[in-house]
């Protein structure tokens, strides 16, 4: 029997869940996918609880559709300001069985440049500017 592309993803993102924990001080950047749409939350998995969330369907964000790069740049630009007012600034992603290429990457890239992870983000542009070299 042939697996569907939603079962594959299934398989992959449970492989993703067992190595990436969220924990109090390092919270977990979850990201959801769909046709239509872009969702994130920062989770502590260790109190089960949703600390910041930004999706495309919210109205007061102005996003006319949520299915394309821009969109994704602007709900990682929303979620890293929320996750620092709710007092995180480093987190661990878990892509959600995602391949990490176009409004996956762009979310978190936005993300980035937004505040969180900085470290991340120099160690990025240091390896970046040595390949161009």
């Amino acid at each position: 029997m042939k697996k569907s592309r939603a079962d594959i993803r299934s398989g992959v993102k449970s492989r993703i869940r067992k190595k990436v924990q969220g924990t109090t001080e390092r919270p977990r950047l979850a990201v959801f996918r769909s046709l239509n749409h872009i969702y994130a939350q920062v989770i502590d998995d260790e109190q089960g609880k949703t600390l910041a969330a930004a999706s495309t369907t919210e109205k007061d964000l102005g996003i006319k559709s949520g299915g394309n790069v821009e969109a994704a740049q602007t709900i990682g630009k929303t979620i890293a300001e929320r996750a620092q007012a709710a007092g995180v600034s480093q987190v661990v992603f878990d892509r959600g069985g995602y391949v990490y290429h176009g409004r996956v990457k762009a979310l978190l890239d936005a993300s980035r440049e937004a505040g969180l992870n900085k470290n991340e983000a120099k160690a990025q542009e240091n390896t970046e500017s040595n390949e161009n070299e």
